[in-house]
């Protein structure tokens, strides 16, 4: 066979069942070995469209979602959803067409140099220049994508490469083990929870990457430790139990920053720092911290260490748990309390445009437990973030480590790819929908099921948020809109209007009761967002 075919057989064997990409004259040898292939290609109309289905469906399996596209244009398209995956820790392996060996040594026609420039934004990034190789390129990119902490990895095929023959044949996957803790280092830190004051757990993304939210909540439970959770870790602990102190993320002293203010010792169990930089949340830099996770600490003057335990996560916090004092009063039931107060704020609330609290009440009370979320980056999320009640992890898909606009609607096609029996919804603003709403098409045709609700304010929301914040006034943040009803009803879509609050509720339940895709346009009141920040400038902590 030649190298495409070895390559498309590499891809099978490493258990890829679906491709999301774009053909293109540098690929086609790629294309025609997918063609006797039972991997599924998924066409989409932008390449950005594309690397965003393969890093939320990465997420969501812990595989790697995989994207494909051509050289030049069609390789830089893919640019913002590789370097998204790679940020926010989604497996993913890209795949790029490339021209011929004998002319990428000189200027030619769209030829860029693609190793030098995925290089930055993955973990692995690599062109094959042999037939041979193609078995243990294949199994080294998809090694290195997922292992932990996971990320992206880039694989450039030129064209000629592609057309050879070759006689290698794929390798053996072999899964990487993450080994327990040391014994000493779990002693250590059993010591320092122990001997805490008031303890307080900021759980990250990577509980819910190495699948460790039930340790998690054991761990909690055992020793009566709060637990606040990161935006991308919403889920781990359930918002209804009575040790979850809310998400961290918002950059104001938000109620889940009373427990940090109040803790001397802050368990950071799987924590990604570029998440949720610890100048917010650690600026005294006077309190202990310890770091329970599959790798070392990274370095920074706010996050340096007392103690720590670096391993299999589920094992570590087990193992902890077992030889630790429990602690007696966490002390937080106040704050809960003002957390529940605030849910209920206009939660009920009939005023048009529709208040924040008012939308994702309704779009809580639409979805069930397991239903998923997939929100877009803008005003939207940072309410999803504070407000939506997560129950199990992987229910609400935030990025916020890279945080690019556009993700939604892409994200959201993976998502009802990945699990067609539960409710999919893309949260997003008007800006970020229409970044990427090209992929209705690829929804569309490919008959999945989801709701995409757009919080329509005519705005870039978030900036303007941040623009009244700092300089009290907007600058260049307004738009237009299309008619979203007759925009999702030209692709063959369902759409919807809210004219009135009470009109949401039914119509999400509609919308998510029925087959293929639906549309609606829900305007959203803003002016919260500035209400919400002198609250936090005016809040007491009760604890």
């Amino acid at each position: 066979m030649n190298a495409a075919q070895l390559f498309v057989k590499c891809l099978e064997q490493e258990g890829v069942e679906v491709i999301f990409g774009i053909p293109g004259e540098e690929n086609l040898a790629i294309m025609d070995a997918l063609l006797d292939s039972p991997i599924r290609f998924v066409t989409t109309r932008h390449e950005q469209g594309a690397a965003f289905m393969a890093d939320v469906y990465g997420r969501l399996t812990g595989r790697a979602g995989v994207c494909l596209s051509t050289l030049g244009p069609g390789a830089t398209n893919l640019v913002t959803g590789v370097a998204d995956a790679n940020m926010d820790h989604a497996p993913v392996v890209a795949i790029a067409g490339q021209a011929a060996t004998t002319r990428l040594h000189k200027e030619s026609h769209q030829v860029l140099d693609l190793v030098k420039i995925f290089e930055p934004i993955t973990k692995y990034a690599t062109q094959i220049l042999e037939p041979e190789v193609v078995p243990e390129i294949v199994r080294k990119a998809f090694k290195q994508a997922q292992l932990e902490k996971p990320g992206a990895s880039f694989i450039s095929f030129p064209e000629n490469i592609a057309d050879m023959e070759t006689g290698a044949t794929p390798l053996t996957v072999q899964a990487v083990a993450i080994p327990s803790p040391a014994p000493v280092r779990v002693q250590s830190v059993a010591q320092t929870i122990s001997g805490a004051r008031f303890p307080v757990i900021m759980a990250g993304n990577g509980v819910v990457r190495t699948r460790s939210h039930q340790a998690l909540v054991r761990f909690a439970e055992a020793l009566n430790i709060p637990v606040a959770t990161t935006f991308m870790a919403k889920g781990v602990m359930p918002s209804a139990h009575p040790l979850n102190l809310g998400t961290v993320g918002l950059q104001a002293h938000d109620y889940v920053q009373c427990g940090f203010d109040r803790a001397d010792v802050i368990i950071c169990v799987g924590y990604d720092m570029a998440e949720y930089h610890p100048q917010i949340w650690h600026a005294t830099r006077d309190r202990k911290i310890v770091h329970i996770d599959t790798r070392p600490a990274e370095v920074d003057a706010h996050y340096v260490l007392a103690d720590g335990a670096v391993g299999d996560i589920a094992v570590t916090l087990d193992e902890i748990a077992r030889i630790s004092r429990p602690h007696r009063d966490n002390e937080i039931e106040g704050l809960r309390r003002m957390m529940r107060e605030e849910l209920a704020w206009h939660a009920s609330d009939d005023s048009f445009p529709l208040k924040p609290q008012r939308l994702i009440r309704d779009l809580r009370a639409a979805l069930g437990p397991e239903d998923i979320v997939i929100c877009d980056v803008g005003a939207h999320k940072m309410w999803m973030a504070r407000m939506y009640q997560a129950e199990a992890p992987n229910t609400c898909i935030i990025s916020n480590g890279f945080a690019s606009m556009g993700i939604a609607l892409p994200g959201a096609i993976a998502a009802a790819l990945a699990f067609p029996s539960r409710k999919v919804v893309a949260v997003t603003g008007d800006a970020g929908f229409l970044m990427n709403s090209q992929e209705l098409e690829t929804a569309m045709r490919l008959g999945v099921s989801l709701t995409v609700l757009i919080w329509t304010d005519n705005a870039y929301g978030l900036i303007e948020w941040k623009q009244q914040l700092h300089y009290h006034r907007p600058s260049n943040v307004a738009f237009g809109n299309p008619d979203f009803v007759k925009y999702a009803e030209s692709f063959g879509a369902r759409g919807y209007r809210i004219g009135k609050a009470e009109a949401l509720l039914p119509t999400l339940k509609e919308a998510l009761g029925g087959k293929g895709v639906s549309i609606i346009d829900c305007p959203v009141d803003y002016r919260e967002n500035l209400r919400l920040t002198e609250h936090l400038g005016e809040m007491v902590c009760p604890i």
